[in-house]
C-alpha cells in the first residue's frame, strides 16, 4: 500500500478502532454507525486524469520550466504523451530531443521521489511516450498523408478503450491535434468520431497558431478551454503577472533561484532563468492536480488553473489589437469556456487574534481567479522540488482535508448548517490552520452567505432566504505549518431551496 493510500484508509481505520473499543456495551450500536459514516465521507480517490502535452520546446525557456514542475506531478497525473510541436513563435522545426533532455534529468531523481511517493513513472515508460508533431506551421501543415509519430500518438489514445477524459494542453500551436482530427473524421464512422471527441479536453495558452479557431469551428462539441485574442487578456498570464497591492516575492527571480534552481538536484537545476515569463504554460494543468479544489470537468467552478466560463466571446473583447504573434483573430463560431471574473479580497497576516483578516484591497478581473492561489501554487512545487532531494522524515507533504459528513447537502432557506472538517489530519504531524469561506462566482445564489468565525475546524451558519432554487459553493482551505507550508481544499456544495409558499 502506497504512503498516499495509507493516508486515505486512515478514517476507515480509525472508525474500526473506535468500534472495536465500544464492544462489550450498549453503545456499540452507536459506534458502527459513527464508524459507517466515517467510512461513507472518506471518499475514494478520483482516477489520474490522462494527459498528453503539446509543446513548442526550445521557443523560450517558459516550456522547459513547465515541464519540471509537471514531472514532480507525475504520480498525480498520468503522462500519457509529451509531443514536440512548432508555434508562430516557432514555425520551423521541433525539439523533441528537449523534452527527453529533461526527463533524464527526472531519472536522476526519480529514487528519491518515490520515496515520497512509489506512484511516480518510470523515466524510460516517459520516454517512449516522447514524440514529433507536425514540422511545420498551422494548416499548412495538416492534411491526408501528413501524419506524424505525434498526431498517431494522440490518435492510438482517443482510440483507447478508456472512459477517462483526454486532456490535451497545448503549450504552442494545436496543429498537432488538428492533424489527428483531421485523420480520425476521415477513417471514422460519425458515431465513433463523436465518441472520441466527447472524451477530448483541450487547454489551449491561448491560439498559437490558426488551427485553435477552426478546431473550434469544424469540431462543435469539443470541449475548448482558450483566452482568445492578445496574450493580455489570457487568464494564464496571471501565472507570472505581477499585482500591484500583493505579495509577488513567489514569482521573483530569487524565489525561483532558491527554492527551485539551485541546491535542489539535477532536475531543479534544469530550471532555466525567465525570458519573457514565467511559467505562460503551467495554467493548463494546474487544475487537474488533485487538491480538493479543482474540478477539471467544472472550469466555472474554479481552481488553481482559473475559472471559465461557457459562452461566445465578442471579438472585441478578445483584445484582439494586443500580442499574440500574429495569429488571426477569427470571431467564434459558438461557446467555448473562455475569461471568467472573481471578486477578490485577500486575507493578510494578523499579529494577534484571528491569525488573518480580510485585507482592505478587493480586486476583480479575470486573471484573479488564477492568482488568487499561486502562494499555495508556488509552495506545493518548492516542497515538490525537495522531495527530489530530501528523505521523507525531512520534507513537508500536504494535509489530508477530511469532511466528517457528504460534499454535498440539501437544505432550505433558513436552515442553520454546520460544515465540520475536524477528520482531517497531517502526515508529518503538522498544526493545522482553517480558513472556510464562499465561492459565489461559483454557484448561483445571489445573496451573501456569512460564515461567521471562518479559522474554526467547524463553522454554524444560517443559510440565506432564496426565491428560487440556488447553488452555493463553500471552500474549506487547510493549511499546515510545514516549511514550505502546504495547502489543500475541500468544497462544499449547498443546494438551497426556497420555503414554500
Amino acid at each position: 500500500m502506497s504512503r498516499a493510500d495509507r493516508r486515505r484508509a486512515t478514517p476507515v481505520r480509525d472508525g474500526l478502532r473506535a468500534f472495536a473499543a465500544c464492544l462489550g456495551t450498549w453503545l456499540s450500536v452507536l459506534c458502527l454507525s459513527g464508524a459507517a459514516l466515517g467510512a461513507s465521507v472518506a471518499e475514494a480517490p478520483p482516477p489520474k486524469p490522462r494527459l498528453i502535452v503539446l509543446t513548442d520546446i526550445e521557443n523560450e525557456p517558459d516550456d522547459t520550466q513547465s515541464l519540471v514542475r509537471l514531472l514532480l506531478y507525475a504520480n498525480d497525473i498520468e503522462l500519457r504523451g509529451l509531443v514536440a510541436t512548432t508555434s508562430v513563435h516557432m514555425r520551423q522545426g521541433i525539439h523533441a530531443e528537449s523534452i527527453r533532455r529533461v526527463i533524464q534529468r527526472y531519472a536522476q531523481v526519480l529514487p528519491q521521489l518515490r520515496r515520497h511517493d512509489p506512484a511516480y513513472p518510470d523515466a524510460n515508460q516517459l520516454l517512449t511516450r516522447v514524440a514529433e508533431g507536425q514540422a511545420g506551421y498551422g494548416l499548412q501543415a495538416i492534411g491526408e498523408g501528413r501524419e506524424t509519430p505525434g498526431s498517431e500518438l494522440l490518435l492510438r489514445e482517443l482510440r483507447r478503450p478508456d472512459r477517462r477524459p483526454l486532456w490535451v494542453s497545448v503549450w504552442g500551436g494545436a496543429n498537432t491535434l488538428a492533424q489527428a482530427l483531421h485523420s480520425l473524421r476521415r477513417t471514422s464512422s460519425r458515431q465513433a468520431l463523436a465518441e472520441a471527441v466527447a472524451r477530448l479536453r483541450v487547454y489551449a495558452i491561448s491560439d498559437q497558431d490558426d488551427t485553435g479557431a477552426w478546431l473550434r469551428r469544424e469540431f462543435p462539441d469539443l470541449f475548448y478551454i482558450v483566452s482568445p485574442g492578445g496574450y493580455g487578456n489570457a487568464t494564464w498570464g496571471a501565472i507570472h503577472r505581477v499585482v500591484e497591492g500583493v505579495d509577488n516575492t513567489q514569482i521573483s527571480n530569487a524565489w525561483i533561484a532558491s527554492h527551485i534552481q539551485q541546491g535542489h538536484g539535477p532536475l531543479g537545476a534544469a530550471y532555466p532563468d525567465v525570458a519573457y515569463g514565467m511559467e505562460g504554460d503551467t495554467p493548463s494543468f494546474l487544475g487537474l492536480i488533485p487538491n480538493g479544489l479543482n474540478a477539471p470537468e467544472h472550469p466555472d467552478w474554479g481552481g488553481w488553473g482559473g475559472r471559465y466560463e461557457l459562452y461566445t466571446p465578442r471579438r472585441e473583447d478578445t483584445d484582439p489589437q494586443g500580442f499574440n504573434g500574429g495569429v488571426p483573430i477569427e470571431p467564434e463560431t459558438r461557446p467555448i469556456w473562455t475569461n471568467a471574473v472573481d471578486r477578490y479580497r485577500p486575507h493578510v497576516p494578523a499579529a494577534y487574534g484571528r491569525p488573518v483578516r480580510p485585507g482592505e484591497r478587493e480586486f476583480s478581473d479575470a486573471g484573479v481567479t488564477l492568482w488568487r492561489w499561486r502562494e499555495a501554487i508556488q509552495n506545493d512545487f518548492a516542497a515538490r522540488m525537495l522531495w527530489t532531494t530530501r528523505p521523507p522524515a525531512e520534507a513537508n507533504h500536504a494535509p489530508v482535508v477530511q469532511l466528517a459528513h457528504e460534499a454535498e447537502l440539501h437544505l432550505r432557506s433558513g436552515d442553520w448548517v454546520t460544515l465540520d472538517v475536524t477528520p482531517s489530519t497531517d502526515p508529518d504531524g503538522d498544526s493545522l490552520s482553517f480558513l472556510w469561506f464562499a465561492y459565489p462566482e461559483a454557484g448561483t445564489l445571489k445573496a451573501p452567505l456569512s460564515i461567521g468565525t471562518e479559522n474554526l475546524a467547524r463553522v454554524r451558519f444560517q443559510v440565506p432566504g432564496t426565491e428560487t432554487p440556488a447553488t452555493a459553493h463553500v471552500i474549506v482551505q487547510v493549511n499546515d505549518k510545514g516549511t514550505p507550508a502546504l495547502t489543500r481544499y475541500r468544497r462544499v456544495l449547498l443546494h438551497i431551496e426556497p420555503l414554500a409558499r
